[in-house]
């Protein structure tokens, strides 16, 4: 084989023109370059010494020409590489149970080269992170993105009564906190997690997304009418803590996906439903369809988790109750959100709207209930314990 450089370089560009060759002999095969460029019997020599391969050079009426015989440094390179996917080459896009650490941030199905350095992923087993439905749940959310700027209705004209609007801004500044520790939360694993799982990542990153979302229409509607947001509590807070400080994907997962944001779901339907403006409805409405795919990543993922170690639903439970009696003896849920869901939901003063108002809110709390419930006996609990865990559930919802 001869390549004709012509007048091209070899560090302009001879180079590729060179390893392209190569690649197409055999080990101990040879391929003759010819060029014209002035430098090309300095480089050559000096590139093929670097590289393993043999070289004679010879000039002839201005032309340089070399005779290159290759060596064996590409098998020495790769000798030892490992493809970061399944060991089966039909298979490089495979998930496999536990990826080594020197796999890094190589693309799963990379060809990783042996030497590569180990990273330290905390989240390396494929039974502790994965989800059968992580591609489309994050397909799907990818497509369902919304911009708050164009998505909620900023201009609609309203007049409230001030203590409904009041309460209004009671129940947007307690979402923003509760907001924020589901944001937190995933952030938090998200570089746990070993790159092999990378569906997983894109999940919990867009979660994310959709709760830096959450906070900001939230904040936008609470001073829309107001120059300042409402009361946050120290039981909210503390119970909110428990939160961010579990350690344990798992068990995060559970609390805050299947358990607090499940709970949210029927607390923003609710708000959705009884909201005094076309923009607070708005905003609890797209937060709610983010939310239900936070639930269903959460549900996919523990209960595959589930089905391959029982033992851990055991450790799920303990942490309901382990977290309930940490919160025992705070106030739970802040006296103001409940008066101003109470008041939201009556849209008046009068004593028959407030009790209507009472009554949708009982049935609020039974419905969080039951839907807490239905999620946990879907994850193999029986109905009694089902029962007991939703029950001990903290009352700040989340």
């Amino acid at each position: 084989m001869q390549v004709d450089l012509e007048d091209l370089g070899f560090d302009g560009g001879g180079a590729l023109l060179v390893k392209r060759a190569l690649r197409m002999v055999p080990e101990g095969e040879s391929v003759t370059i010819v060029g014209t460029n002035s430098d090309l019997h300095v480089h050559l020599p000096a590139w093929c010494r670097a590289e393993g391969h043999e070289c004679q050079l010879s000039d002839a009426r201005g032309k340089s020409s070399a005779v290159i015989r290759r060596g064996t440094t590409d098998s020495q390179r790769w000798s030892g590489s490992q493809r970061a996917g399944s060991a089966d080459s039909l298979a490089a896009q495979a998930i496999v149970e536990h990826p080594p650490q020197r796999w890094g941030l190589a693309a799963r199905g990379a060809l990783v080269e042996a030497g590569s350095p180990e990273f330290h992923f905390a989240l390396t087993d494929k039974v502790e992170v994965w989800s059968p439905d992580a591609v489309r749940i994050y397909a799907q959310a990818s497509a369902s993105q919304w911009d708050p700027a164009t998505a909620v209705p900023w201009d609609a004209k309203f007049d409230l009564p001030a203590e409904v609007e009041d309460a209004v801004v009671q129940i947007m500044t307690y979402l923003i906190e509760n907001e924020m520790a589901a944001l937190i939360v995933p952030s938090r694993f998200i570089a746990q997690l070993h790159p092999h799982f990378r569906e997983t990542i894109q999940v919990l990153a867009i979660q994310a997304a959709d709760e830096a979302r959450h906070v900001e229409v939230f904040t936008r509607r609470a001073l829309l009418k107001r120059r300042e947001p409402g009361l946050s509590t120290a039981g909210g807070q503390a119970s909110l803590q428990t939160l961010v400080d579990e350690p344990d994907f798992a068990i995060a997962a559970f609390l805050l996906s299947v358990l607090g944001e499940g709970t949210f779901l029927s607390l923003l339907w609710f708000i959705e439903r009884f909201a005094p403006d076309p923009i607070t409805a708005r905003v609890c409405r797209l937060a709610a369809q983010d939310e239900a795919r936070h639930v269903a990543f959460g549900m996919s993922h523990l209960r595959a988790h589930i089905q391959a170690k029982p033992e851990v639903r055991e450790s799920l439970a303990n942490a309901v109750r382990e977290r309930h009696e940490a919160l025992r003896q705070t106030a739970g849920l802040n006296a103001e959100v409940f008066d101003a869901l109470v008041l939201m939901a009556a849209g008046s003063w009068e004593p028959a709207s407030i009790r209507q108002g009472q009554s949708a809110v009982a049935v609020l709390l039974e419905d969080m209930h039951a839907s807490r419930k239905k999620r946990l006996i879907q994850l193999g609990f029986d109905p009694t314990e089902a029962e007991d865990l939703s029950s001990l559930h903290t009352r700040n919802f989340m």
